[in-house]
This record gives C-alpha cells, structure tokens and sequence, in this order.
C-alpha cells in the first residue's frame, strides 16, 4: 500500500504540542472561550469514529483477501486472546502493587454521602453489568450494517474476518471483488489524512476545555494519586512492553520516537481511537503484513486496555485506602479476576476507564461505589495515560505477534527503524 499520508503530517508532532501549551494558557487565562471551544474536540473525535468502522472492515478484508487463501486464523487468534490475557494480568497487578507501595488514599478517612451516590448513578449505564455469555453474543451484531452504527469495533471485526475469508477463497472467480475493496480501502485512509490536519486544533479544545472547567487545584489534592498512576503507567510500559520487545531483538524508544506523533495525539485529545488508522499504515510500512497487523491491532484495541487495567486496580485500592478498608488477599485476587473480564471491550475514549470502574465495583461488595465520585474531577488528567500505555502495549504485541507468524520483513523492520534507534 501507498502511503496516503501528506507531508505536514511528518511536522504534526510540533503541531500538537504547540496547540497543547497554548489550551493550556487559553484554558486558565480565558476559560469561557475554552469552554466555548470544546466542541471542536468532540466533533474530531466523532468525525474519526464515523471512519473506524469501515475502514477496519476494508483493511481487513483486503489484507486477508490478498494472501489468496486462509491464513490459519484459529492459531493467530488463540495467540493473540493468550497474549492479550497476559498482558492484562501484569497490568492489573502493576496497579495493585503501585497503590499497595505508595498508599495513595492514605489519611483521607472519606465517608460517601448519597450526594456522591447520586453522581455515580448518572455516570451508570445498563450495559454496565454483562457476564462473558452476554459479552461473547455481543460480538455478532444484530445485522450487517448495524455492526457499522456502535462505537464497538469487534462486531466489524467478525464481520470482516468472515468476508475476507470468503473473498480469498472465491479468488481469482472474483477477480474485481478485492481490487474494489482495496479501492475503498485507499479512499477511507485519505479521509483520514485530511481529518488528522485538525488534529492540533481538537488538542487545543480539550486540553483548554479541561483546564478551564477543573483548574489546577484539583490536581493539587490529588496529586499523589496521579502521580502513583503515571509511575505505575511507565513501568508497566518500560519494563513488560520494553522488556517484550527487547526479548524480540526489538529497542523500545526507537518504537516510541517512530510513532511519536501519533502518541502526541492521544495525549492531546485523550483518546486512541484517531490514530488507529496511522498505526496500521506505519506497521506495514514497518514490514508488518496486512492480514496479520490489520486484524491484531483492532483486536487490541478491545481486548487489550492496559491502562485501564492499572487505572482499575490503582484505583480500587485507592478508594479502600481513602475509606480505611483492608483488603484480604483473597478479596484482592477475586477483584483482579473480575477486572480481567470488565476490562474488555471498553473503548479507547475519554472517561471509558471510569464508566468501566462503576461497572466493576457495581458487582464488588467489597468497595463502596460511591466513593467512585472522589475520582470523577481528575479522571480526565488520568485518561490520556491510559490510552497511551494502552496504544504503546499494542504497537509492541502486533510487532511480536506478526514475527511470531512470519509474518513480518524484519530487514525493513530494521531499517525502518534504525534512524530512530
């Protein structure tokens, strides 16, 4: 595939973090203008939801439709869901043994009153609650356009897997079905392009937005907390992202330069979901191939949250801190292994952590829901974190996983990144 993407876009990191600093200074100095700003970060981010969905099933298709038969897709899969899994597990006790260490919510003796209940009610949802039968039927939409309408991309994915199958077997029968499929591929991915030039504006948006509706004194309280959440967030990432790669001959910062602007977006617009998109195009121009990267990486994206998986278990164990409550280590254990589930299938957006946590704790005895509105003013300056460490960890397993299925041109994956090195 050509690359579709222009050359301001080589400069959209500086971009980024020039409109971050000036939503800062906008958002304090001038924060009814800020206010009045934040729907040009909504309507970004929904403007590139619009393109997900289909350009997920046309990528998809395509890259498995290419290869002229079926890849073992049973084999990839089952590594994938497995390493997935894995990887979820050391992020929810990377985030226990943060707060078990730093003590965020020491000292705070916090007693919920029901106006704290009240604010966790209008952040509950119905879907909160599924068991994994319900999440598992979940997958297979209701018809084959609804699958396009959510905001949840593993229907779209089962959809597509199932038409790429069928389009490479009936190969060369068909022979104009994948060239139009690779056509509305092209097409959806230079949408995509003109939409990321107002990247820089939808970072100023939200960064103003938020600063001129929450301030800096909320950070002040719960700084510690934030802080504990953004060490647990870069060890996680340093050790067990970094320490995979590099038992793959692979170096962690030249994976973080080369995709630096795209990490720039998530931490300006607190969400995943737009650069999505450029990860697919950058891992193939990594070497990765397009069956294996462009059905991997938007799997990831609902089935490997690290961030919220720290975010849940740091979280947790700051409200029972905050409430003066001693977790046994088997109430900790049967938290840990509810997370495992809840985790999946969230969103990479803005305030999914925190919706999920609701969810978590609202089939939890153990911890008092209410105490979830001590975090609903400083999720925000948690979520970009989230989001990132969740992208990082899933750049890096497609990586592994296309070398695990040959699957990977490992002299382009070096040169590609050797100036980043």
């Amino acid at each position: 595939m050509q690359n579709t993407f222009p050359v301001h876009a080589r400069h959209l990191h500086w971009q980024v973090l020039i409109a971050v600093a000036m939503g800062i200074v906008a958002g304090h100095f001038w924060p009814a203008l800020s206010t009045a700003c934040q729907p040009l970060s909504i309507a970004f981010i929904k403007a590139i939801r619009m393109l997900l969905a289909p350009l997920v099933f046309f990528h998809i298709v395509t890259g498995i439709g290419s290869i002229g038969q079926q890849r073992d897709l049973g084999s990839l899969l089952l590594k994938s869901l497995a390493l997935f899994y894995l990887m979820t597990l050391l992020a929810l006790i990377s985030g226990w043994l943060t707060g078990t260490l730093t003590h965020p919510g020491a000292n705070w003796h916090f007693q919920p009153s029901a106006h704290d209940a009240d604010i966790i009610a209008g952040l509950s949802t119905p879907t909160g609650q599924r068991s994994f039968t319900a999440f598992a039927l979940h997958l297979i939409p209701s018809g084959f356009v609804s699958a396009f309408t959510g905001h949840d991309l593993l229907p779209v994915l089962l959809l597509a897997v199932l038409t790429g199958v069928a389009t490479a077997r009936t190969q060369p029968d068909t022979a104009v079905l994948l060239p139009l499929m690779e056509a509305c591929s092209q097409c959806f991915f230079r949408i995509f392009a003109f939409l990321t030039r107002f990247a820089p504006l939808a970072a100023f948006a939200a960064i103003s937005f938020t600063v001129a509706t929450q301030g800096w004194q909320i950070i002040g309280r719960f700084a510690y907390l934030i802080l504990s959440f953004y060490l647990a967030c870069g060890m996680f990432t340093v050790i067990v992202a970094g320490g995979l790669a590099r038992l793959h001959g692979l170096r962690l910062m030249a994976i973080l330069r080369y995709f630096r602007d795209e990490w720039l977006i998530i931490i300006g617009t607190s969400s995943s979901e737009p650069v999505l998109p450029a990860l697919l195009e950058k891992l193939q121009k990594l070497g990765c191939k397009k069956e294996v990267a462009g059905l991997v990486l938007p799997m990831a994206y609902s089935f490997n949250l690290d961030g919220t998986a720290i975010y849940l278990t740091l979280a947790s164990m700051f409200i029972a801190q905050a409430c003066d409550i001693t977790l046994s280590t088997g109430q900790i254990l049967s938290l840990i292994g509810i997370m495992l589930v809840t985790s999946k299938g969230t969103a990479g957006v803005s305030g999914s952590g925190l919706v999920t946590l609701i969810a978590t704790l609202s089939i939890v005895p153990d911890l008092p829901l209410p105490a979830v509105a001590l975090l609903v003013g400083i999720d925000r300056f948690m979520s970009e974190a989230r989001a990132l460490t969740s992208t990082i960890s899933n750049v890096v397993l497609c990586l592994v996983l296309s070398m695990h299925e040959n699957a990977c041109d490992r002299d382009m994956l070096a040169r590609e990144l050797q100036p980043f090195s």
